[in-house]
């Protein structure tokens, strides 16, 4: 039923593509399409304020597709019937070819960013008030929500605990049905804590409970335990949370967060276009930075030129001349690169993936990947 959406939707999108960069390459386009979260999202509204500032600029007619899950956000984009994907964390995990990617559909994905918004809010364990939890060492022991078919929020959970030197080997894992679920067993009094965004509704709906919600720290000054969780997921920025359940403005709590939306393109995307949307967005910030919720974390100063993931061709130019581009960072690209061209060719190289059965490959291709890697001198993250 999933990919009969995804088929239709990138049936949508297409007809709206069609006309889109290939008629003004190496500028602006006149036309483009691109996918992003569900119409009451942060990521929709922000998509759609950013195209109304190309719109009143270029006259750029951009329409944006919303999509109820990662695979009809992103399949758009590797049918190349859309041109950018206003993405999630999953657009990170299609780099790595892991969870929903270790498909035979799939498979690692050639993504660059343009851009990345950076907000405020934080990402972290948030815990019953009572369960005692002040440090993320005192989760030792304490009864953690563990969502079933949720690999990445799992994967949050497990990097979190990995800023104390812990694994999920040292909590007791409560199995839950979903993520909404995962904050009801808190509430209920059948778990401690679970993963969660600061302005998620779940956490609210906690601290409105007699058990109250407290956000577990992850102090900024901490070098060893930041050394650990980005060795964990490299995906994690440090963050003093402003906004959200149970978060004193007047002393923002030492959180974490990764950026959302991640605007990504395929490798293939022509260059000089994306160079121009990426200067469009930049130089005309003003129009829609308060234009949509969140908006505000666009700002060139929030780019992050050495993260987990390579920049287009297109954006890195734009960058040069913005002076935001250095050695550093070059270095930083070519690594990531390479990374993407090891993991592609592992997956290349991996015999027998259509006749597999999910399972199979899904083993197969974590085993491939992780010897890849390690023979490439990197690290695989995921194990």
């Amino acid at each position: 039923m999933i990919f009969k959406k995804t088929a239709l939707i990138a049936g949508l999108v297409g007809a709206a593509f069609a006309l889109t960069s290939a008629a003004q390459a190496g500028g602006v386009p006149k036309k483009t399409a691109w996918t992003a979260y569900g119409t009451t999202s942060s990521g929709y509204a922000q998509a759609v304020a950013i195209g109304n500032m190309l719109k009143k600029h270029y006259g750029t007619n951009l329409r944006v597709i919303p999509g109820k899950n990662d695979i009809s956000r992103m399949a758009p984009l590797r049918d190349k019937k859309a041109g950018y994907c206003a993405c999630g964390i999953a657009a990170y995990f299609g780099q790595e070819g892991v969870f929903i990617f270790a498909d035979k559909k799939w498979g690692p994905q050639p993504i660059r960013i343009l851009m990345t918004n950076i907000g405020s809010f934080g990402l972290s364990l948030a815990t019953a008030k009572d369960a005692g939890v002040k440090t993320m060492a005192d989760m030792k022991g304490k009864r953690v929500s563990w969502v079933q078919g949720a690999p990445a929020l799992n994967w949050n959970v497990a990097a979190q605990l990995a800023f104390a030197g812990l694994t999920w080997n040292d909590v007791e894992k409560v199995k839950v049905s979903g993520f909404a679920a995962s904050f009801d067993a808190i509430i209920n009094g059948q778990s401690d804590a679970a993963f969660s965004s600061t302005v998620s509704p779940s956490p609210k709906k906690l601290a409105a409970s007699p058990r109250g919600l407290r956000w577990v720290p992850v102090p900024h000054d901490d070098v060893e335990g930041w050394k650990r969780m980005s060795a964990a997921a490299p995906v994690y920025g440090k963050v003093r949370a402003k906004i959200g359940s149970e978060v004193d403005k007047k002393n923002p709590p030492h959180l974490s967060n990764y950026p959302y939306p991640i605007l990504v393109a395929n490798d293939t995307q022509d260059a000089g276009e994306v160079y121009a949307i990426v200067k469009a967005m930049v130089e005309h910030y003003d129009d829609y930075k308060g234009a949509a919720k969140g908006a505000l974390g666009w700002k060139l100063d929030n780019q992050n030129m050495q993260w987990a993931m390579p920049y287009h061709d297109g954006a890195v130019r734009y960058y040069k001349e913005a002076g935001k581009w250095d050695a550093a960072a070059q270095k930083h690209q070519d690594m990531l690169l390479g990374r993407q061209a090891v993991i592609k060719k592992a997956w290349n190289a991996l015999s027998g993936k259509d006749s597999m059965s999910k399972a199979d490959l899904k083993a197969a291709w974590g085993k491939a990947r992780v010897a890849a890697l390690k023979a490439a001198g990197l690290d695989p993250i995921f194990n």
